[in-house]
């Protein structure tokens, strides 16, 4: 009897640091990059440039020099300051490592309330690039074509 207790305490015990285990086990780093893009689109939704600004480096590059960090917060305020809004909807992302860095292709739709951005709305394809900056991803790069 006390063997079969001992036997039941030890598993319990056991049982209670496989659980611990498993429950220190930090997030894939493709799965932060996917929460900092989907963090990244709400704040765009919500207007909130700093929050979005946050998943970009300093040398953030868009689509070979044409928009950089600054242009794409100044361009969200000044769609903020107008009273309009912007809608992101992300298609399913596809997050793959290269080395120390991880590529993220995708679609993202983009409509508005308002009149500042009529001809940039629509469905865009993108890729990403993402490094690890002290103990956060941010997106360094990025290049969106119109497909459709």
């Amino acid at each position: 009897m006390i063997r079969t207790i001992r036997m039941v305490t030890l598993w319990a015990v056991f049982a209670g640091l496989a659980a611990g285990f498993a429950g220190c086990r930090r997030t894939p780093d493709e799965v932060r990059v996917r929460e900092a893009l989907a963090a990244a689109s709400q704040a765009a939704e919500a207007g909130d440039a700093s929050a979005m600004a946050a998943s970009l480096s300093e040398d953030f590059d868009g689509n070979d020099g044409a928009m950089q960090r600054r242009d794409l917060t100044n361009l969200l305020r000044m769609i903020r300051l107008r009273g309009e809004r912007v809608g992101v909807a992300l298609g399913p992302v596809d997050a793959e490592r290269r080395g120390e860095r991880i590529v993220a292709s995708f679609t993202a739709t983009l409509s508005s309330g308002g009149k500042l951005l009529p001809a940039q709305l629509g469905v865009y394809r993108i890729e990403t690039a993402w490094r690890r900056e002290g103990g956060d991803w941010v997106c360094y790069s990025a290049h969106w074509t119109r497909p459709l």
